[in-house]
């Protein structure tokens, strides 16, 4: 294989220090039971777009903490806890998303992540960012719950709509964070101070 990391398994696998959905942790692969091999090429639509999301939802947790440690280095950090947070739960759709492989017997290549955007010239800018970011991921899942739709893959297009009720809920919040910021202007404090009232 040309990617680094591989895993095959019909049994679930051991996820040490967190929930089978959860983040951090050291994946073990002592319960996995080889199966037989599979050709990346001949998987369907849904599960080819699949795969490449887990690679997008590790960009964005990658993202989110350079987001983060640019409030950190601001002496903001509330924001900087929110945006960790974040990272996070970016991380916990990418994990998601592998278990689904994994619970379906479907191979999983794991790639490196993008590079981030690590310096903003403003609060506002990397909130917007961050909102952007968030809308395009809606897009994605949207899209992988069409493509599982097409080919009749109820229980796929019923994973997706999991997803897709989390990242309704992520946009609002990026939505609000975003008005807030705008409004808030220079004034720093004033979006420190919402963010500690009604974020964190």
């Amino acid at each position: 294989s040309k990617n680094p990391v591989r895993m095959r398994a019909t049994g679930r696998p051991i996820i040490r220090g967190v929930d089978r959905c959860g983040v951090g942790g050291t994946i073990t692969t002592d319960r996995y039971i080889v199966g037989a091999e599979r050709d990346m090429t001949n998987y369907t639509k849904f599960y080819q777009l699949l795969h490449d999301q887990i690679r997008q939802e590790f960009n964005a947790s990658h993202q989110c903490i350079a987001t983060a440690t640019w409030f950190d280095n601001a002496d903001m950090p509330k924001l900087a806890k929110f945006f960790y947070a974040r990272a996070l739960e970016e991380n916990k759709h990418a994990m998601m998303i592998i278990q689904y492989f994994v619970d379906r017997n479907i191979d999983v290549e794991l790639t490196g992540v993008d590079a981030t955007r690590s310096t903003f010239a403003s609060a506002t800018e990397s909130i917007d960012l961050s909102l952007e970011t968030e809308k395009r991921t809606t897009d994605q899942i949207v899209r992988l719950a069409n493509a599982a739709r097409s080919e009749g893959d109820y229980l796929g297009e019923e994973f997706m709509g999991r997803l897709l009720a989390d990242q309704i809920e992520k946009v609002a919040y990026m939505t609000t964070l975003a008005r807030i910021a705008k409004r808030a202007g220079n004034n720093l404090f004033e979006l420190e101070g919402f963010v500690a009232r009604e974020m964190c």
